[in-house]
């Protein structure tokens, strides 16, 4: 499966546009990390284990793109995409979209 960010890929012609492909996690903190970024708040940094628990999340949302990307029968997904929103305190979703697509 080739993905791209962008319209196209370089050297590929695109034969047919299959329909938006998606993959979507939701994650929760948990208290032991909560602890850690706390501490973390008052002396200033990264919180690595939030960073930690962001790129798992995008790369579920990114292999369950494309799952969904794979059952449409695409050979690629273009224009991919990312968005997060807020599910409740403590919460968060983290979508993975892009256009799936046939190429040759």
């Amino acid at each position: 499966m080739v993905l791209s960010t962008t319209e196209t890929i370089a050297g590929k012609e695109i034969k047919e546009v299959l329909g938006i492909a998606r993959g979507s996690t939701v994650r929760t903190r948990n208290a032991g990390r909560d602890i850690i970024a706390m501490l973390k708040n008052i002396v200033g940094g990264e919180i690595e284990e939030y960073t930690k628990l962001q790129a798992f999340a995008r790369e579920q949302a990114i292999e369950r793109m494309v799952d969904d990307g794979k059952n449409l029968g695409a050979d690629a997904i273009i224009n991919i995409r990312f968005t997060t929103s807020v599910i409740t305190q403590g919460a968060s979703e983290i979508l993975a979209y892009g256009t799936a697509v046939k190429i040759v």
